[in-house]
């Protein structure tokens, strides 16, 4: 199994983080854990140390019994540097409970504890679980410190809703369950092995991938418009996934104000005329599609130029006409060699059924559907849960995969699993 280190930081849910060094334990994960000073007002070293087996390190002067090392391995004859050895040794590197306190030094790259230095040294996967009051955690700096943080690389696991630590208190907050943050890690220690085969850090490399990402605007008048919920953030993780499987990557953004991931070009877009004119500009370039933008179907007949104004209306009628089938008009026009995937949110039971429409209909590769129905994936939040619907090599059958929940730059990762072995069978 997988070496993992557990970084806890200050806060009530502490407690949870030792059912998740057992639960981890039992799994066969080998667990080091290292604390801040101010987690151990909440929970102390010997129960941590009693659950996984090895000593328990709060301060990077503090000297290590086992030298760096994890329960399955044997200490080094040197007396390494905690911080550095730790996370050497570690296959995944998990914060949790994270402090707003924690992200902020993180997001700002600060070393001021052995949890921060470990977190700066680390080369394995950073998993990152946020546990603190409702406020806090939707104060614009955090919502920023988040983003900074996802943007490189870092793996987030979205609290939960419900009563906080303060008395009378609900709200977005509750640090995820133990089981939950299990699977997260066990889900990004998967993506870095990547044992079927299928992809490679380069499996893209030397192709032109356009993502599409954000959702449109229909102006009704110069203030006011028709849109959509989507924030972009499943576009953005599939781009700078692409990206970093070597791929060359232009990105259109609608009304998307995320930062753009490294190394990817982008145009920003406002309505689904707009996108349309730049796919089809993109499009022929292009040896990737990957449809994630929430297009409009319809939009009002004769916008106004200025404000309309309530005074003097009973009630205000809008026409609405269909806007153009970007991806239908894009799958038309396809060449030889590329690959086009298509998104669909759907809503509850039908889901499924809508997007074999999509996927047939409109002569795609694949659909990738994930059902709004539910409030914890889809628009909006880190993290997604995904049916591939796929035609098979000769397109005569059509295979089904299925994502469960994770982070969206872990979905990302296996939907571009799914485009390698597409691409691969044709």
């Amino acid at each position: 199994m997988s070496r993992i280190l557990l970084g806890v930081s200050g806060g009530i849910a502490a407690y949870k983080a030792l059912e998740l060094v057992r639960l981890a334990t039992a799994a066969g994960h080998a667990v080091r854990v290292v604390q801040t000073p101010a987690s151990r007002r909440f929970v102390g070293e010997a129960s941590f140390a009693a659950l996984s087996g090895a000593p328990v390190l709060v301060s990077e002067f503090q000297r290590d019994p086992a030298r760096g090392s994890f329960p399955d391995q044997a200490p080094p004859t040197h007396e390494p540097l905690s911080h550095l050895e730790l996370v050497a040794n570690a296959d995944l590197y998990l914060i949790a409970p994270a402090s707003a306190n924690t992200i902020a030094k993180l997001a700002a790259g600060l070393a001021d504890n052995l949890l921060s230095s470990c977190a700066l040294a680390a080369t394995c996967p950073v998993v990152l679980a946020p546990a603190m009051n409702s406020h806090m955690y939707e104060h614009p700096a955090t919502v920023a410190n988040l983003e900074t943080l996802i943007a490189r690389g870092v793996h987030v696991v979205e609290p939960g809703t419900g009563r906080l630590a303060s008395r009378g208190e609900e709200g977005v907050g509750r640090l995820a369950e133990p089981e939950r943050l299990l699977a997260a890690c066990e889900a990004a220690l998967a993506e870095r092995t990547r044992t079927d085969g299928a992809a490679t850090p380069d499996g893209l490399k030397g192709l032109r991938v356009l993502v599409t990402a954000g959702g449109t605007r229909e102006p009704i008048d110069s203030v006011r418009f028709i849109g959509n919920s989507s924030s972009g953030r499943m576009g953005f993780a599939l781009a700078q996934a692409a990206r970093e499987r070597g791929a060359e990557v232009m990105l259109l953004a609608a009304n998307v104000a995320l930062p753009t991931p490294t190394g990817v070009a982008r145009r920003d877009v406002v309505t689904a005329g707009e996108l349309a004119l730049a796919c089809e500009d993109e499009f022929p370039r292009c040896d990737v599609l990957l449809m994630v933008a929430a297009v409009a179907d319809f939009a009002p007949a004769s916008p106004q130029q200025g404000k309309i104004k309530k005074s003097g209306r009973a009630r205000l009628e809008l026409v609405l006409e269909p806007t153009a089938d970007v991806l239908g008009g894009l799958a038309a026009h396809r060449r030889d060699g590329q690959t086009l995937v298509g998104f669909a949110a759907e809503h509850g039971e039908r889901a499924l059924d809508a997007a074999r429409g999509k996927l047939t209909g409109k002569g795609l590769d694949a659909v990738v559907v994930n059902d709004i129905s539910r409030r914890d994936i889809g628009f909006d939040v880190e993290a997604n849960e995904v049916t591939i619907l796929s035609t098979s090599g000769d397109r005569s059958q059509i295979e089904h995969h299925h994502v469960p929940r994770a982070a969206k730059k872990q979905v990302a990762h296996a939907i571009l699993d799914s485009v390698e072995r597409l691409r691969a069978s044709r």
